[in-house]
């Protein structure tokens, strides 16, 4: 396996923060841990609030403990949580059981790292943090989801992709989607006087044709 280079995780960061400035999320926060869950990178931009590192952590460390995005680490908990307290039990350090945490994967599949990002709702950490791995050249889970054989020899458990569930960016695409079809609308009705207009100067020629062929 080889080893994600210090560049290679700041480039991560850089491009994550870059998403999140993109889609206007609010201050946010990043790590990078290797495969053995040590720290390799971590930034946190300007009105980020405390315990910001902490909760980072816990959410890239919860995806490497158990191999699937932190939030289906979420979802593990509440579906067995007594398996889940076990886990917390037996682990170096604290799990932060919500989305954000993903892990980083080679082009074969192989987990070089995980990311731990925070400060937005969990949909958009996600949306970010997976933007940060593709700048990287590097690979999330989500990207084999397409091909089930491998998905089963990785043990890649399959999610519903992350949306942005804020309520901005539902308006943002139904105004999107009405001006679309107002615009189809307008176009429609252009074409209908058009029509109508050439229909009329067919008629009124007609109309003069028979005239001067008449009696």
């Amino acid at each position: 396996m080889r080893a994600l280079s210090l560049d290679e995780a700041n480039t991560i960061i850089a491009a994550t923060f870059a998403a999140a400035k993109k889609h206007k999320c609010r201050p946010m926060s990043a790590i990078v841990l290797d495969a053995g869950g040590r720290v390799k990178a971590f930034q946190k931009q300007d009105n980020a609030s405390m315990l910001r590192f902490e909760v980072c952590y816990g959410k890239a460390y919860g995806a490497l403990a158990l191999g699937r995005p932190s939030k289906l680490v979420l979802q593990k908990a509440n579906e067995k949580p007594l398996f889940m307290q076990g886990i917390e039990n037996l682990a170096d350090y604290p799990l932060f059981l919500e989305g954000g945490g993903q892990l980083i994967r080679d082009k074969s599949g192989e987990v070089v790292a995980a990311i731990g990002v925070t400060g937005d709702a969990n949909e958009m950490d996600d949306i970010c943090a997976i933007a940060g791995i593709h700048a990287a050249g590097y690979r999330a889970d989500s990207d084999f989801f397409g091909d089930a054989e491998r998905m089963r020899s990785l043990s890649i458990h399959k999610s519903a992709p992350p949306l942005d569930p804020r309520p901005q960016a539902g308006r943002r695409k139904r105004a999107a989607a009405r001006q679309g079809a107002t615009g189809a609308a307008v176009a429609g009705n252009g074409s209908s006087r058009h029509g109508s207009r050439r229909n009329a100067r067919g008629a009124r020629g007609a109309g003069s044709s028979s005239a001067k062929s008449g009696p």
